[in-house]
């Protein structure tokens, strides 16, 4: 009797795991207190970037340089957890307007990727990008990003400036990059690995793709007849894409966190579940009364998440208002967080 107890219960932890070895299994992350005490962070400065004219969205000034994460002895397990940038005066130090940021990149350099695997987890280039409105990321308590101490990562920082006719001013993005080394930590952390979808829109001219910085490290063979960047006129306008192949969810999971990377005019961007017709998240877009720009796009955070299923369809919705009787552009890319329950340390 004893011997088919044990049998039961070892059945039982087996199915609330969903895994007899750990990789997938639902464990207690460490503390917030052992997360901070074990905190470190690293602090990039950008080229200094000279602006005197309008730059409109992703037409600025640009540079990608290569970036290391740990110290030089450093050889074990790193966990990214978050992410901020300022504008900063070339000093590098007095804060200037945050409108004269158009984007900042993190990336996995996918060539020298040090944890390998078949996994759609480790097939993905980007880590973090922080856009207008929204300058800052920071994981739920006890989630992560892994990657290996020193692996090479590609930062990348462009300008914008979509108000000011003649500014003549020398500026910097100041970033911060929040890690913790595994070797520091009481308990594990939760991997998360990151997938994104767009919205594309058919082709019509008039507009670059700016396929470099918009594909998110893609395939964009695709934007052969649609844009992932495209001309929006005055006016209302509503766009749904299938995105189901570009979140390519091989298993089951949740989602942890969303950002959201959209242009001046937005005013949502919407991920919904066609299979059961859920709307799993909505970003909703503020833009500023004053001046053309985004004071906020929202974002998504949370420990318990949200699930996704790889047997499901998934779309996204944007909505613009051109408010302006001038053309103006447009994107609106999402970046999701998942949990990776395939990984393996």
């Amino acid at each position: 009797m004893k011997k088919i107890h044990f049998l039961l219960n070892l059945i039982l932890a087996f199915t609330l795991c969903g895994c007899a070895t750990g990789a997938g299994c639902s464990v207690t992350p460490s503390s917030r207190k052992d997360l901070q005490a074990a905190k470190r962070t690293y602090e990039y400065l950008s080229p200094v970037y000279h602006v005197d004219r309008i730059y409109k969205s992703m037409q600025g000034p640009i540079s990608t340089e290569t970036v290391r994460l740990g110290e030089a002895q450093d050889t074990g397990l790193l966990w990214i957890t978050g992410m901020r940038v300022q504008m900063v005066d070339a000093d590098g130090a007095t804060p200037v307007s945050n409108d004269f940021m158009c984007h900042t990149n993190l990336d996995f350099d996918l060539k020298q990727r040090a944890l390998k695997s078949s996994n759609a987890a480790h097939a993905f280039a980007r880590i973090v990008t922080l856009s207008q409105g929204q300058y800052a990321l920071d994981l739920p308590k006890g989630f992560g990003i892994p990657l290996k101490a020193n692996e090479p990562l590609l930062l990348s920082t462009q300008v914008l400036n979509l108000n000011i006719a003649r500014p003549d001013k020398n500026i910097r993005h100041k970033v911060s990059i929040d890690y913790v080394r595994d070797a520091d930590l009481k308990k594990p952390m939760l991997p998360l690995y990151t997938t994104a979808a767009q919205i594309l829109v058919p082709f019509k001219g008039g507009m670059a793709t700016h396929a470099a910085d918009c594909a998110l490290g893609q395939d964009i063979s695709q934007w052969s007849e649609r844009t992932g960047h495209w001309v929006l006129k005055p006016g209302k306008e509503i766009n749904t894409t299938a995105v189901t192949e570009d979140l390519n969810l091989t298993f089951d999971t949740t989602v942890h966190y969303i950002e959201v990377h959209l242009h001046p005019y937005a005013e949502s961007l919407v991920l919904r579940d066609r299979t059961d017709g859920r709307e799993l998240f909505k970003a909703r877009a503020h833009n500023r009364p004053d001046r053309l720009g985004l004071a906020r796009v929202a974002s998504f955070s949370s420990v318990k998440g949200i699930p996704v299923y790889k047997d499901h369809e998934y779309e996204l919705i944007s909505t613009y208002k051109n408010t302006s009787a001038e053309d103006s552009d447009a994107m609106a890319h999402m970046v999701l967080f998942l949990r990776d329950k395939e990984f393996q340390r």
